[in-house]
């Protein structure tokens, strides 16, 4: 059966592909821009025909309609990183956050080698992706990193064929025999397009900027933080990119010739990451470009796989860091914020990486300079993401704190040093109480 005809005896309706979903079924949903949200509605649709239907994702750029109140006895979602859409249902207990590594999301779906069962068995995954080439095969498009591995490993497949979703290459293929149902749509991605940035997010650009070599590989996100970081890198030569996003900040330092991944020493000459967010000037510039792989996340975010690139420089950011080096990135006391995602993942990597350097950045404050986010103690119910043994460097709009290899009483000092000035005090009487010194 020629390829052209295949499709077209998969295409059904959004309703008519629901109609695969039953209670008590296990459901993906595709993650980050590529969230299916013609099938994710028409599933909102078929709450009357199912209950407990387990929702399972990571962080989605849109949608979470079954997410809502009126559905708690037709939805559950269990969040493996948790978006602002996700929030309220996990504080009211109508959702599940799962505390997990980005990089062994992947091992979740699938069964052992040894015929053990896997941990979370998928019945069904909603996708989305790009149309398919003369061969047959579709590009998961701008979210590789968890979504192809949830479609190889569940039951059934049922894709969305978005007209306007990215060819991105790489690992990042699926063939129309995998997909049982097709849904064709034809709407723009979800995008986000760089914001400006003040001046604490410039301070620690700068910082940052000045602890990257020549010729590092950078894992770095999205946001204020990471865009003053890569415009602060301008004046550097032969950078790299293996990161699990990357967004329009790099765009134009590749148009520079500053990131052109030459000296990179695992895939040389490309830009490997798990899946991309940003602006339609993204998705365009990773269209069909031999610059760009993506990959699952179990690859990317594997620490071994990581520290394979020499200097490997990973950026991540924080909500507090205490005065020993914990750092809180996935909860405001007790409250469950977003997730562990791939800081450890990066964090561990580059700390095994001949000349890496695992960087926490974050503002010295929060609520216009009303709170301290180098702490004493951190919250009470606050969660440690990095353990105090995995933290290098830790870095304000104040300077560098290298804590590795230090003493509490001298980490606990370097802390105090790129502190907000108004706190230092309070945070040196802290120290002096606990004898350290």
């Amino acid at each position: 059966m020629k390829f052209s005809a295949l499709y077209k005896n998969k295409l059904v309706t959004p309703s008519d592909a629901m109609r695969e979903i039953t209670s008590n079924m296990r459901v993906y949903l595709g993650g980050g821009a590529g969230v299916p949200q013609a099938l994710e509605r028409a599933l909102v649709e078929r709450a009357p025909e199912a209950r407990n239907v387990q929702v399972v994702h990571v962080l989605t750029f849109a949608g979470g309609g079954y997410m809502a109140r009126e559905y708690a006895d037709n939805f559950r979602h269990c969040a493996l990183f948790m978006g602002e859409n996700a929030r309220a249902a996990v504080k009211d207990g109508r959702a599940d956050f799962m505390p997990i590594f980005l990089s062994e999301i992947p091992d979740l779906f699938r069964a052992t080698s040894f015929g053990g069962a896997a941990p979370l068995p998928l019945d069904v995954a909603m996708i989305q992706v790009s149309p398919p080439d003369e061969h047959g095969f579709c590009s998961f498009g701008v979210e590789v990193g968890v979504t192809k591995p949830a479609a190889q490993a569940a039951k059934r497949v049922i894709a969305e064929v978005n007209l306007q979703m990215p060819r991105v290459l790489g690992d990042s293929f699926i063939h129309l025999n995998k997909i049982d149902a097709i849904v064709e749509t034809d709407y723009p991605l979800p995008n986000v397009g760089m914001g400006k940035f003040g001046a604490a997010q410039d301070c620690i650009g700068q910082h940052v900027a000045e602890l990257i070599p020549d010729g590092a590989t950078l894992q770095l996100g999205i946001g204020s933080i990471p865009d003053a970081v890569l415009f602060h890198l301008k004046g550097k030569r032969d950078l790299g990119i293996h990161s699990e996003l990357f967004s329009d900040g790099v765009i134009d330092l590749v148009e520079q010739g500053v990131i052109t991944n030459d000296k990179k020493t695992l895939h040389p000459g490309k830009m490997v990451a798990g899946f991309l967010f940003g602006s339609q000037r993204l998705y365009d510039f990773a269209h069909d470009n031999a610059l760009i792989e993506l990959h699952p996340t179990d690859y990317v975010n594997d620490p071994f796989i990581i520290a394979q690139n020499d200097n490997m420089i990973a950026i991540n950011s924080a909500l507090e860091v205490d005065l020993t080096g914990q750092v809180c990135a996935d909860s405001v006391g007790p409250n469950f914020y977003s997730g562990i995602g791939g800081q450890v993942d990066f964090v561990r990597g580059a700390a095994r990486a001949r000349g890496g350097k695992p960087i926490i950045a974050l503002p010295s404050t929060a609520k216009d300079d009303q709170i301290s986010r180098l702490v004493p103690q951190l919250k009470p119910g606050a969660g440690v993401v990095t353990s105090r043994g995995d933290v290098h460097y830790v870095v304000t709009e104040y300077g560098v704190a290298h804590l590795h290899g230090k003493t509490i009483r001298e980490r606990a000092r370097a802390l105090i040093n790129i502190a907000h000035p108004k706190f230092r005090d309070e945070l040196e009487a802290y120290a002096r109480g606990q004898r350290w010194w």
